[in-house]
């Protein structure tokens, strides 16, 4: 159990199929060497994550290992992330190799590109 307030609250993650598919379909793709981050604003008022670890990427030591770390990553970093948005976070072969930070680095780098597309009007 987390102390200190430092939890991550069920109302945080998409947990529906559903939510997953509507991300997929009308969400950003933001591509990085070793992860895929599907983004979409949502009216809930708060960001919520979701995590696709597949089998391709390792055994259930690795795919937890890695969803752990991403989860922390998010954890972390909510208190600067657009206040009301999806993230659907999808590991690719390799994101077993990477620790916290470079995990944190990988996906706060790829973020702030995206923000710094928005807010430029640089939008496909």
């Amino acid at each position: 159990m987390a102390v200190g307030g430092e939890s991550f609250p069920k109302g945080a993650r998409l947990t529906r199929r559903s939510e997953f598919l509507a991300l997929s379909r009308r969400g950003k793709k933001l591509h990085t060497p070793h992860f895929v981050v599907l983004t979409q604003p949502n009216d809930r008022g708060e960001s919520r994550l979701g995590i696709t670890v597949t089998t391709r990427v390792g055994n259930s030591v690795t795919r937890n290992l890695i969803k752990r770390r991403v989860r922390e990553f998010f954890r972390r970093a909510r208190g600067g992330l657009r206040s009301a948005e999806d993230f659907v976070i999808i590991a690719k072969q390799g994101a077993q190799t990477l620790s916290l930070a470079q995990v944190a680095a990988e996906l706060t780098s790829a973020l702030s590109r995206e923000r710094n597309r928005t807010s430029s009007g640089q939008i496909k």
